[in-house]
């Protein structure tokens, strides 16, 4: 899923209550290693951030608290990823200077091959 860079500055942009008010908090059982506190338990935590629908879980902590700062770096995270534009690119020509040594480097190329070719 793709989200416009402008709105995901807009969710960097905000504090981490804001953005949990942005989110729906959503609860399940988390399998795993962990012991019986964290199989019959609610820990694990999924965030789903309503205007864009990105989603993130966390499961690898026993606390539920725990699962749900990992769950908003993560989403954090996912939108750095998102808000990076990447700089326009301007088409140069190669100098001079890069031409003449590019056409004399393969001068040189061509001397030495043809030095091995030996007269017949």
């Amino acid at each position: 899923m793709s989200v416009n860079p402008q709105e995901a500055k807009r969710v960097l942009a905000l504090s981490d209550e804001a953005l949990m008010l942005e989110c729906e908090e959503e609860f399940f059982v988390a399998s795993g290693p962990g012991g019986q506190h964290r199989n019959k338990t609610e820990t694990g935590v999924r965030l789903t951030h309503k205007p864009t629908g990105m989603t993130v879980t966390a499961t690898e902590r026993r606390s539920q608290l725990q699962n749900r700062g990992a769950a908003l770096e993560r989403m954090k995270a996912m939108f750095v990823k998102y808000s990076y534009v990447a700089p326009k690119r301007v088409a140069t020509k190669p100098s001079k200077g890069s031409k003449r040594r590019r056409l004399e480097s393969k001068k040189r190329t061509s001397e030495i091959k043809a030095s091995r070719r030996g007269e017949w």
